[in-house]
């Protein structure tokens, strides 16, 4: 088992599916997602906010599968020592990769993203950490990995922040081809709710800059 990643609330793994669950020959890559326990915490509130957030990323990732958004599949949660084991999507980050190929084709795959972010916000779950780093690229999908932050709410602000998000994390990382790369995953975003929901969301995405540009004036004067 492997440490790949420590974040202030969980510890990354990677094994394998004989390690964790004892079975031969079957050498499947998993990730073990272990949410670790805060010292500075009371014990009690700290074991009842980390069994929450494991119960409701588990459940959050079950819902994206049944609304088809590619994502990984949970094999196993562990709520005595707050562990999730899933699927371990094994490709490269879109983050690198985009960079790396012809326009024509980072528009396709931003297209593609746009799909992924559509179904998910039909099935009412918002990512809460939308960037070309926490998407991996497939067999040719685009796969929605890391729901750490993800929540249940099927709100126009809550996924107009979810996108903004998005393009703030584009302009940062792709920034000379961003712009048109947004307006791809838009309209990825419409193929699958629609123009209307595009409309929606694109005004609540100005809105939510507006707001923010806002707070900096006054922030500066």
């Amino acid at each position: 088992m492997e440490l790949i990643k420590q974040g202030a609330e969980a510890k990354i793994y990677l094994s394998e599916f004989q390690e964790v669950f004892k079975i031969p020959l079957l050498r499947e890559k998993v990730i073990i997602k272990h949410r670790i326990p805060k010292r500075y915490r009371i014990k009690e509130i700290d074991e009842k906010l980390r069994k929450e957030r494991t119960i409701r990323e588990a459940r959050i990732l079950h819902r994206a599968k049944e609304f088809r958004v590619n994502c990984p599949y949970v094999y196993e949660v562990n709520l005595r020592d707050m562990i999730i084991v899933m699927e371990f999507i094994e490709g490269e980050r879109l983050k690198e990769h985009l960079e790396r190929i012809p326009m024509e084709e980072r528009l396709s795959l931003c297209r593609k993203v746009g799909k992924e972010i559509g179904k998910l916000h039909r099935a009412g779950i918002i990512h809460g950490d939308l960037t070309t780093s926490n998407m991996i690229l497939r067999d040719g999908k685009v796969y929605l990995i890391d729901f750490g932050l993800a929540d249940f709410d099927s709100t126009l602000e809550a996924q107009g922040v979810d996108l903004h998000l998005l393009k703030r994390a584009m302009e940062s990382t792709h920034y000379t081809w961003f712009a048109q790369g947004f307006k791809v995953v838009l309209e990825g975003y419409a193929e699958i709710l629609g123009e209307d929901a595009r409309q929606k969301i694109e005004e609540k995405i100005a809105e939510i800059e507006s707001r923010g540009r806002y707070r900096e004036r006054n922030w500066v004067g």
